[in-house]
């Protein structure tokens, strides 16, 4: 059997609010609670699971996504409708950019528990 990332937990303030806001950006479907996950499966079977935690305890994680050019169109103007700040780096300094790297286009975002989540057209180095 090869080896797959099956699942992982994201822990984060509100667990409906962050899988809710990946979903909605995405569009992927939020899955029903389980204990105290709520899923949100992507495309190759891989499940985020998020979980709430005290605030105080998120140590921000970073998160990218491979998504094609027409998801990347709906997602970037929903990114922008809703007044979310995006950057071309993941440093930040380069703010209400975008990047163009490896002939794709890429973006940076805080989501609502502050990870660095992150599009990408292309993957690095390819």
């Amino acid at each position: 059997m090869s080896v797959e990332l099956n699942h992982t937990i994201v822990h984060c303030r509100d667990n409906r609010e962050s899988a809710e806001f990946l979903a909605d950006l995405l569009g992927l479907t939020v899955g029903e609670e389980w204990g105290p996950f709520v899923p949100v499966v992507l495309a190759n079977s891989v499940t985020l699971d998020f979980a709430t935690i005290p605030a105080a305890s998120i140590t921000p994680q970073h998160y990218a996504f491979l998504i094609s050019e027409a998801e990347f169109d709906t997602a970037f103007a929903r990114i922008q409708a809703l007044g979310i700040d995006y950057f071309a780096d993941p440093h930040q300094k380069i703010p209400g950019e975008i990047n163009h790297n490896d002939g794709g286009r890429g973006v940076y975002f805080p989501d609502p528990s502050g990870h660095g989540m992150e599009l990408i057209t292309r993957p690095y180095g390819g």
